[in-house]
């Protein structure tokens, strides 16, 4: 059985159509898995475990909960969107937190599992947000606070930050190759699985003499996708629209 991965779904409840491709991913092709990894930007935004009495938010857990029930482990390591996502969620839905970067042998192999967000270091102004924003005071503080103001100052943030996209030049948001090349050298030459630049593609980096093969998730703003890993390698599948 192949080995699943997925990454910037996105979900929330505005995006129906979105809703019921991931679902029903659970229902099928999830549940024929060997494992489902989920690396990061599960949600659009999580303001904390506090908000799982929330339909929506309650939906996805029982139904990650059906799979992990079904006998299929299911990760989730944390995005730059959903990074608040505690122990109670995890109980709750049944899924292991990851950390990030996690390395694991999948049929014998070395693979590198990232968000990705940390790999684009030429957009530095993110990186410094990143940092601060993963720092125990930040997340207290912004945990403290009441949900309907969390929330509000979540969405600003967000409208802030699509904002200053607009005016970066793009390949700065992707991933640097040299940072790339040094997580591969780091952690021993693996395969590198990551999402978060919505860029879905395979390449190969040729790093000391050993070629990595590097795939990029994609994201789920449109269609869902996921990637699949078996004995044979990998390859990209694209889920059929509702």
């Amino acid at each position: 059985m192949p080995t699943l991965f997925i990454s910037d779904l996105h979900l929330c409840s505005g995006r129906p159509r979105i809703n019921r491709s991931f679902f029903g991913f659970l229902e099928r092709e999830a549940k024929s898995a060997d494992a489902l990894y989920i690396l990061g930007d599960l949600f659009e935004y999580w303001a904390g475990d506090d908000d799982l009495g929330d339909p929506f938010n309650a939906a996805v857990v029982a139904a990650l909960a059906r799979l992990a029930g079904s006998g299929v482990p299911a990760y989730l390591m944390h995005g730059n969107r959903d990074f608040v996502i505690g122990d109670a969620f995890a109980r709750a839905s049944g899924v292991t937190l990851l950390a990030d970067p996690a390395l694991l042998s999948l049929h014998d192999q070395p693979v590198l599992l990232m968000h990705g967000d940390t790999l684009c270091t030429l957009d530095q102004d993110y990186q410094a947000f990143r940092r601060e924003a993963r720092s125990e005071t930040w997340i207290r503080n912004l945990l403290n606070r009441p949900l309907a103001e969390r929330k509000a100052a979540i969405e600003a943030l967000r409208r802030q930050s699509e904002q200053e996209k607009r005016g970066k030049p793009a390949e700065i948001m992707d991933v640097a190759p040299a940072e790339v090349e040094a997580a591969l050298r780091r952690h021993g030459y693996p395969r590198l699985i990551h999402g978060h630049t919505h860029r879905p593609a395979r390449h190969v980096h040729v790093v000391d003499g050993h070629a990595c093969e590097r795939w990029v998730l994609a994201d789920w703003y449109r269609a869902g996708s996921y990637l699949a890993c078996d004995e044979s390698g990998c390859h990209a599948v694209q889920l059929s629209g509702n």
